[in-house]
């Protein structure tokens, strides 16, 4: 496993951030670290990236640790902060540049390999341009090429589409694909947003600094039983017991209604519809989603 994390805990004084998380990523995977915001993944990120040691526990990249190897395992780690890190004023080869002299880039070397990197995000037209002159998505292109650079084994990406909008997420995301499978990189990121974490090969959820459950998308979905159907009641409490006394089955209140996982969900809707005649408003059915998970570990949503 290339990054190893084991019993991690963190406290910001009596704030539990991080309450003995673990997980392992296989080496070439892109992992998903999904949670709402003040769930524990920007201080999981600090930690993975070097930037604070953690208060307990273990967290190992490449096999080194990240509060004892810090040095050494910067050289195996690219970093693309939510919050930019780019040089405004300077354009997107003096960006480059700086980056690769920090590494020990120089001469003729640096400028192959940030011709390859310019190259594979789509960059090499806009070398020349000021970097305050690029929209959102260019800049972030911008952001992973400096953190390309050196040629790490992990690629850390911190929120990374935050701001973009949704041609430039899709975007970003096929440039994420593209290295992963170009630079032979594993991308480890942290998001919020369900559509990302479901592109992941394998994903975390966290929730108040616990990490509640971990698998690939299509293994944590697989846990919900079956179809999930939504009812919208006038009375969704007198509704969920009818439910319970008729069919032996859960109704949770949720934002949008009553859910009921159940398989054949098509079936049931037909069946409570019938069997509670005016009492139900509209209804929806829908597979299970990694929110759906999320809610039946944690009983809250995202």
């Amino acid at each position: 496993m290339i990054v190893s994390v084991f019993e991690l805990t963190h406290r910001y004084g009596e704030r539990l951030a991080l309450d003995r998380v673990s997980f392992t990523v296989t080496e070439g995977h892109i992992f998903a670290v999904l949670g709402p915001n003040g769930g524990g993944k920007s201080t999981l990120f600090r930690i993975l990236s070097t930037v604070m040691a953690p208060t307990s526990g273990r967290a190992a990249v490449g096999g080194f640790d990240v509060a004892s190897q810090a040095p050494q395992l910067r050289r195996l780690i690219g970093v693309v902060f939510q919050s930019q890190s780019l040089d405004r004023k300077l354009t997107v080869a003096e960006n480059l540049k700086a980056q690769g002299y920090f590494f020990g880039l120089s001469g003729a070397g640096l400028r192959q390999r940030i011709a390859e990197v310019a190259g594979r995000l789509s960059l090499d037209g806009r070398m020349h341009d000021i970097v305050e002159t690029l929209s959102g998505g260019l800049r972030r292109r911008v952001e992973i090429a400096k953190a390309l650079l050196h040629r790490p084994r992990v690629l850390l990406m911190d929120e990374p589409t935050v701001g973009l909008d949704p041609a430039a997420r899709r975007e970003l995301w096929q440039f994420i694909a593209e290295m992963r499978a170009a630079e032979n990189v594993t991308v480890l990121l942290t998001t919020h947003i369900l559509e990302e974490a479901d592109r992941a090969d394998a994903l975390v959820l966290l929730h108040q600094g616990r990490a509640v459950a971990a698998g690939s998308p299509d293994e944590l979905k697989a846990r919900v039983g079956g179809d999930v159907v939504v009812l919208d009641a006038a009375d969704a409490a007198a509704l969920a017991s009818g439910i319970a006394a008729r069919f032996g089955v859960r109704a949770t209140p949720g934002e949008s209604g009553l859910r009921v996982e159940i398989p054949n969900g098509h079936r049931f809707i037909a069946e409570v519809v019938e069997a509670f005649p005016g009492a139900i408003r509209s209804v929806a059915l829908h597979k299970p989603t990694l929110e759906d998970v999320f809610l039946d570990e944690t009983g809250a949503g995202l």
